[in-house]
């Protein structure tokens, strides 16, 4: 962080602190005017698609699950929703409603590590949750209950809490017994009650003045609240089926990072994923729990402040714990547990809501079952362009503060999207020039 002669301000943050992956940031001011702010993710791209292609098509829930540490549900979902369009295969209700119970142990262990340790210590003033357990032991001691049940629940569905390995295509190799599932219920009462407690506190933080015109996407389902399955819409009036998603929506490569950036095809524009944008879109579709205290900390809609996101996610873990208590207490072992299907050629989509947002699958197979092409665009790599342009806008409000106050200032915006760096440095275009 410095100025040369010109009087052109440089401020950089070598690695952002409490994000998932590695990324750092990047401006550069000159007389006052912000000429750039880049996100710079540097983590080594991954070159999962190409990992997938020539693989038996079986093997895709365990290798994209090995994306991430914190959303290998939402890979694994959303890979094999996607086979199963292409394969045409129609799960029974009991599979899509275990698949659920997953996907809200997965929202459940990575909103509470985001909401108490990663994102909190920023509105309480501290550099870590470390160093805030010292004086409120009791938000990091919520944070390990929650997430503690959250992967209690991944092990028990998907064999371990690290990339689980009991999600298959046409459902799962074993379903729990009733009396395994029906242990969780104290747990996940208790669960619920902290987690309303968070969303109480979270709500009561000084939030800075800041709102943005984003468009917002989500999944938008009529009867739920969309986790797996639905129609991808915008605050802009888009409303498409994921088959869709490549017509309205595109990748393109930075000089900056390792990591794709997605746009409105359209457009060119950015637009906005995750918690807030979810609760724009189905607000009245969220859990009676969460409905209700909403409405009791004054929860406006739309919200368009990306600080606020904290609150969100806290009522999405609201939600997550109320509706997995409905399914436990409602569980029946789904017989079988995974539909039968036979290979044909054939291309498959599929888009579901990730803690972080939307996160898209597309693969085509051949006829022996092989997968001959992926394509994955990830919630964080979406987010990209829309977290430098909030940065852009939000650095005229800090820009006269020291720079180290403001390279804070700009870490504590970006993680309020909750990037997950590991998950977006999916795929890298190299091109060779020759002479």
């Amino acid at each position: 962080m410095n100025q040369d002669d010109s009087g052109t301000r440089k401020i950089r943050v070598a690695a952002m602190t409490r994000v998932e992956g590695e990324g750092g940031l990047d401006v550069r001011v000159t007389d006052g005017r912000i000429e750039h702010v880049r996100l710079q993710i540097f983590e080594p791209p991954r070159f999962f698609e190409a990992f997938l292609r020539g693989r038996p098509l079986e093997e895709v829930p365990d290798i994209t699950a090995r994306i991430c540490g914190i959303c290998p549900v939402a890979y694994q979902m959303s890979s094999v929703h996607a086979l199963e369009a292409a394969l045409g295969v129609e799960i029974s209700p009991e599979i899509r409603r275990l698949r659920r119970l997953l996907y809200c142990g997965e929202w459940i262990e990575s909103h509470a590590l985001h909401v108490h340790m990663l994102n909190l210590p920023d509105f309480l003033g501290y550099p870590g949750a470390l160093e805030m357990a010292r004086d409120f032991p009791e938000h990091v001691e919520r944070a390990l209950r929650l997430k503690k049940l959250g992967n209690d629940m991944l092990e028990c569905l998907g064999g371990r809490a690290i990339h689980p390995i009991n999600v298959a295509v046409g459902g799962f190799y074993r379903a729990p017994r009733r009396s395994e599932l029906s242990e969780f219920i104290p747990g996940f009462i208790a669960g619920l009650q902290l987690a309303e407690e968070a969303t109480r506190f979270v709500a009561t933080l000084d939030f800075p003045d800041f709102h943005q015109a984003y468009e917002t996407v989500a999944l938008v389902h009529p009867d739920e609240y969309a986790m797996c399955e639905g129609r991808i819409e915008s605050s802009d009036g888009l409303s498409i089926a994921s088959d869709d998603f490549g017509t309205h929506f595109v990748e393109r490569q930075v000089e900056h990072s390792t990591a794709m950036q997605a746009v409105r095809r359209e457009t060119g524009e950015p637009y906005l994923l995750g918690p807030l944008a979810r609760i724009n879109h189905s607000r009245d579709r969220l859990s009676p729990a969460a409905k209700r205290l909403a409405d009791e900390i004054g929860w406006e809609t739309p919200c368009l402040n990306p600080f606020r996101a904290i609150v969100a996610r806290s009522l999405e873990l609201v939600h997550a714990f109320e509706e997995a208590l409905d399914i436990l207490k409602n569980y029946t072992p789904p017989q079988p547990p995974r539909i039968a299907y036979g290979y044909r050629a054939a291309a498959g989509s599929s888009a579901t809501e990730a803690p972080r947002g939307l996160l898209y699958h597309r693969y085509q197979v051949d006829e022996s079952g092989k997968v001959t092409q992926a394509e994955i665009v990830p919630p964080t790599s979406q987010n990209q362009t829309q977290i430098e342009r909030d940065l852009r806008d939000y650095l005229p409000r800090v820009i006269t503060l020291p720079d180290p106050e403001v390279a804070e200032a700009c870490e504590k915006l970006v993680r309020c999207y909750d990037p997950c760096i590991s998950c977006s440095t999916h795929f890298l275009k190299v091109r060779v020039g020759r002479s």
